[in-house]
């Protein structure tokens, strides 16, 4: 990077720290001055006379510590080799670039997938159910074998978030995590192997400097990025509020669509989504098939899908019932407890794990056929 590069960076960077300037207002100074560096450089009489530009905004740009901190925070960047894509750069998202209240400055680690022809934000609950984590890993698994340059785009949180983001992983194709905070640390610690894959398979992205910690207010704030970042945001499990409806909220709000995956009317945690769908703010979407086909992506389907290369692992309960099915061409539940020794209850739900995991599927006779090889 050559200094005078770097030296408009460090404007950049400044603008984006200033802590009585948003995104909105800093555009509307770039616009009117021509660059950031040129933001800093401007008379104060003459930025006051901006809409919405006031003596408090003018005066925080005349702080000489804002240019201190952006030098620091350019080696920080040097030392980690971190990217800074400035909005205006080839590299910064084109999605998100449309969005008015978009970051005028992200900061990542890792470039894959921030550009891919297709993009599909996954969100939801911290406390997904087993329903709620097999289903969200089989649509993003069966989308990975379907379309061709897609990324998935979530938050590394707990529940759906990491969990759609290791399918992408074990599918083979990009994903992109957006953080809470700056890239000096890592929320929450308990993914970090997930977040080291990512780097090399996709990026880490967030708009906050360094020195920003995982504070309660920044992960509301990110979701933005989220939503910007995609062609349509899936909900998988929510309660009637949180996070992952507030970035469908804000989906909606950029004209993205927006998807939810339908679960009991008893079940808090799926209130959100049928609130989504009962709306008409949601479409529906049950399988990878359904979102090819409410987002149109059906010219984007391989002609010759990949294959998913991890190897099944079976539990020996699993192994015996699948090699029943394969040994007489398809079981009743009943027949399947009768001839493995399974409890009824105890079968029934493996056979709907099983079915969630496309492993299984049921014929007319209710009659449990395997679709996968044991080998």
């Amino acid at each position: 990077m050559s200094s005078s590069t770097n030296s408009e960076l460090q404007y950049q960077i400044a603008l984006a720290m200033a802590p009585a300037i948003g995104p909105i207002t800093a555009r509307k100074l770039i616009k009117k001055s021509g660059s950031a560096r040129a933001v800093f450089r401007q008379n104060k009489a003459i930025l006051e006379k901006i809409e919405g530009i006031g003596p408090v905004v003018s005066g925080s740009l005349s702080s000489a510590s804002l240019l201190h901190q952006a030098e620091k925070e350019l080696e920080f960047l040097d030392r980690y080799r971190i990217s800074a894509f400035y909005f205006k750069d080839a590299e910064y998202p084109a999605r998100l670039k449309e969005c008015e209240d978009a970051p005028i400055l992200l900061y990542t680690r890792g470039s894959k997938g921030l550009n891919s022809k297709r993009a599909l934000s996954v969100v939801g609950t911290r406390k997904a159910s087993s329903y709620g984590k097999e289903l969200c890993r089989s649509i993003v698994l069966d989308l990975s074998c379907m379309i061709n340059d897609l990324v998935i785009i979530s938050g590394l949180a707990f529940g759906i978030d990491v969990i759609a983001h290791r399918a992408a992983l074990e599918g083979g194709i990009p994903t992109v995590a957006v953080l809470g905070h700056g890239l000096s640390t890592l929320y929450p610690h308990a993914h970090r192997e997930t977040a080291k894959k990512i780097c090399g398979q996709g990026a880490l992205v967030t708009d906050f400097h360094s020195g920003m910690g995982p504070e309660r207010n920044n992960f509301l704030r990110r979701n933005r990025i989220i939503a910007g970042m995609a062609d349509a945001t899936l909900v998988v499990e929510s309660a009637s509020s949180g996070g992952a409806l507030i970035t469908a909220d804000m989906a909606s709000s950029y004209q993205r669509d927006v998807l939810a995956v339908p679960g009991r009317s008893t079940d808090e945690r799926s209130r959100g989504c049928n609130g989504l769908i009962k709306k008409n703010v949601a479409a529906m979407v049950e399988s990878a098939q359904d979102v090819i086909d409410h987002l149109n992506w059906t010219d984007d389907i391989t002609q010759t899908p990949k294959h998913r290369s991890k190897k099944i692992s079976f539990t020996e309960q699993e192994k015996q019932v699948l090699e029943l099915m394969t040994m007489h061409n398809g079981l009743r539940p009943e027949e399947l407890s009768s001839f493995s020794d399974i409890p009824i209850p105890t079968m029934l739900s493996l056979l709907t794990q099983m079915e969630l995991k496309r492993w299984v599927r049921v014929e007319p006779g209710n009659l449990y056929q395997t679709i996968v090889d044991l080998s």
